[in-house]
Parts: C-alpha cells; structure tokens; sequence
C-alpha cells in the first residue's frame, strides 16, 4: 500500500459573523445605548441574542432591544475599548435569596452579612 504524504492539520475556520442579533438597548439621553455586560472573569462584552425570545428569557420582559448585525455592534463598541461579542449568553447572577428569620429570632436584612448571633 502507498503511504501518503502527511498533511498539516487544517487551520481552525474563521468565525463567521452571526447574523442580525437582538442586542439590549437602554434610553439615553438623546437616543438608545448599546448595554455593556462582563464576563465572569470580569471583562467587558458587548451580548447579541439570536432571538428576541432568548432575550427576553434572559433579560426580562421589560428589556428594550435593537437589531444589529454582528459587524456593526463590533463597530460600535470597539472606540469604547470592547472586542468581544457574546452571543446568546446566560444570565449567570445567582437567585436572590429570601429573607429569613435567624437563629436569634431577628430578620436579617442582608443575609449574606449575618455571620453570627451573639446572645
């Protein structure tokens, strides 16, 4: 049998751009503004969602959104210091917790401060 010749491995393909993207908006002064997110390890992104359902899951009803291509959201927040597009992102925030009654028999009012109670 023939041995043939090894190729190199293929260069990863290029990220195409997404497409048209729902991305939140909120008002400002004169007209709406893009809104800026960080990612968990604290940079910031610009998010775009492939569905105004994904969107409104993730942000909530009230959320104000705009179409933009990919390109064009990349065009607006790169003068601002931002090169990453997040695309159909999760919220990652952890539910907020009820307030309890502690051990003392107080309402805390931020639970996580409460360390201990002292009788």
């Amino acid at each position: 049998m023939e041995e043939l010749p090894c190729a190199e491995a293929p260069a990863p393909l290029d990220r195409s751009p997404a497409g048209p993207l729902y991305v939140p908006v909120r008002p400002g002064p004169r007209r709406c503004a893009i809104r800026l997110f960080r990612t968990p390890l604290g940079d910031r992104t610009a998010v775009g969602f492939t569905s105004a359902r994904g969107l409104l899951a993730t942000l909530g009803p009230a959320q104000a959104w705009i179409r933009l291509a990919e390109p064009a959201l990349r065009a607006l927040t790169a003068p601002l210091g931002v090169t990453t597009v997040t695309v159909d992102p999760v919220l990652t925030a952890q539910a907020p917790v009820p307030m309890t009654t502690g051990a003392c028999g107080d309402t805390a009012s931020v639970p996580e401060l409460r360390i201990a109670c002292e009788g």
